[in-house]
């Protein structure tokens, strides 16, 4: 049977809206056969994220050294069982019961594309959603399309409306030990050497709200912020360079 997994990196204090994310997740519509894995996995090792949610077999819990999100992905990435992978952060929800499986759709459907990406809608604190001011064409993306508008300072999408092939994850190292942006770095990284395709629907609710790492004054440093970019723009930049393309194996429906 083939699986889909969700990776969730979490922080003790961070786990607020977790059990929100748990009761999305369990409302998916997955395609016929398809089946669901969610792994959440502590930056840190207290344990108490991992407490509010029920001990089922789809979901693999797990604990880890502190070191940010990035370290936390890269070290839950080893419990990932499915041949598709998607990030959800332990504060955002999938907008309705279809998300996951219209990425599915898409990869099975057109087996030389290794990762989709949709919009994303800030969810803020009075329920209100707004879209995202560059979000592409549906349909195929166009190549550097995201690459370029990173280096322009307007990354079109949201790294973590991303679903991707695992084995494509592997291959490029995870996540890069980046203090933030490292959803979208690895992203920058896929479109260098694998094409996307963008959905028409909302993929992700990103959730505003007070204590969010993104409205911490680290995240907002500018220069802190330049520096995340251009490295990311530049191991992009070099696999463009490289020459070098993937093409996933087909998936079964």
């Amino acid at each position: 049977m083939p699986v889909l997994s969700v990776l969730t990196p979490v922080h003790d204090g961070g786990h607020r809206y977790l059990r929100e994310l748990y009761d999305s997740l369990c409302a998916q519509r997955l395609p016929g056969g398809w089946a669901l894995q969610w792994v959440v996995q502590e930056d840190g090792e207290t344990g108490r994220p991992a407490g509010v949610l029920p001990q089922e077999a789809w979901i693999s819990t797990g604990t880890g050294r502190h070191g940010g999100a990035a370290r936390a992905r890269t070290l839950g990435l080893a419990r990932v069982g499915g041949a598709l992978l998607r990030c959800v952060d332990a504060d955002d929800l999938l907008p309705d019961a279809d998300a996951l499986a219209r990425d599915i759709e898409v990869l099975v459907a057109r087996p030389g594309y290794g990762w989709t990406v949709a919009p994303c809608l800030d969810l803020h604190p009075d329920g209100r959603l707004e879209p995202g001011p560059y979000d592409p064409e549906p349909g195929p993306l166009p190549a550097r399309a995201l690459l370029d508008g990173a280096a322009r300072g307007t990354m079109p999408v949201v790294g973590t409306t991303q679903t991707v092939h695992t084995e494509l994850v592997r291959l490029l190292g995870g996540w890069p030990a980046l203090p933030a942006f490292e959803d979208g770095a690895l992203l920058l990284s896929c479109e260098a050497v694998s094409p996307g395709w963008m959905q028409s629907e909302p993929g992700t609710l990103y959730r505003k709200h007070p204590t969010q790492h993104t409205a911490s004054e680290a995240f907002r440093d500018r220069a802190e912020a330049r520096l995340r970019v251009q490295i990311a723009v530049q191991r992009a930049e070099a696999l463009h360079a490289a020459g070098w393309r993937w093409r996933p194996a087909a998936l079964k429906d």
